[in-house]
């Protein structure tokens, strides 16, 4: 992977950091948020990406975007974990994956606070600043688990919770963190074992997606025919020992809602 798509990402979060009092517009749905640090930090990508790769294209949380194509695209989340931005929670990230016929095959994924950047390239492998990174290998009742509550979504609500009250009795224990960037990074550590939400947009997972991949977690869209990047999904990374449980907990969640 080129240095240059470090440079850019890191380029962009100082924008990010220089503006942690920017000012804050509500967007459409519930607790759902746009600061004005998340539109100079796109601004700033949108510039710097489409110059470093001619003829790409650019799909981004702050815009209106056509239909994910085959062409070359990059797939931007400026600030995920928004809330925590605002709030001064420290775990936030920059999201940037380069997809190719409409699947991810670069992704970065950048901590600006901890300075941690995760980093993979299809058929690769990931990293953590450098250095190759696995998954856990924590058995299904140890597991560790973080949850998305698809909070700009309620029809989620509830299946949402059904699902984490079953990790709960069934798993380790359950954390809530507030960027499914980060958190799917953490499952391509193996800080974590399991990361589930109900209802993601493409920018929110598609980096963190491949990391995860890549690393070897497994990955699952568990409520589509197949995968789709183009479109809100469900999703779902594990380590290699917690596949089949989790996925039957976030099944029956989703057919009693």
């Amino acid at each position: 992977m080129n240095g240059m798509l470090e440079t850019i990402v890191k380029g962009a979060s100082r924008i990010m950091l220089e503006h942690e009092n920017a000012a804050i517009h509500q967007k459409d749905g519930h607790n759902n948020f746009v600061t004005e640090a998340d539109l100079m930090v796109q601004e700033y990508l949108q510039e710097k990406l489409l110059a470093y790769q001619p003829g790409s294209h650019f799909f981004a949380e702050e815009q209106e975007n056509s239909k994910l194509t085959n062409a070359l695209t990059w797939m931007v989340d400026p600030i995920d974990g928004t809330t925590n931005f605002m709030r001064g929670r420290h775990f936030s990230a920059i999201s940037v994956a380069l997809m190719e016929n409409r699947e991810p095959v670069l992704g970065i994924v950048y901590n600006p606070y901890t300075g941690e950047l995760f980093r993979a390239e299809k058929g690769e492998g990931a990293t953590l600043n450098g250095h190759p990174i696995a998954p856990a290998a924590t058995p299904f009742d140890q597991a560790l688990v973080t949850i998305g509550t698809a909070p700009y979504n309620p029809v989620f609500a509830e299946a949402s919770l059904k699902a984490a009250l079953q990790f709960l009795l069934k798993a380790g224990d359950l954390r809530r963190t507030g960027s499914a960037a980060l958190e799917l990074t953490e499952v391509a550590c193996g800080r974590t074992d399991i990361f589930y939400e109900m209802d993601l947009a493409p920018w929110d997972y598609a980096a963190g997606w491949l990391i995860a991949k890549e690393a070897g977690a497994l990955t699952a869209m568990p409520f589509a025919a197949q995968e789709d990047f183009g479109r809100n999904n469900g999703i779902l990374a594990c380590n290699p020992h917690c596949l089949e449980q989790s996925l039957a907990i976030l099944r029956v969640a989703r057919s009693t809602e």
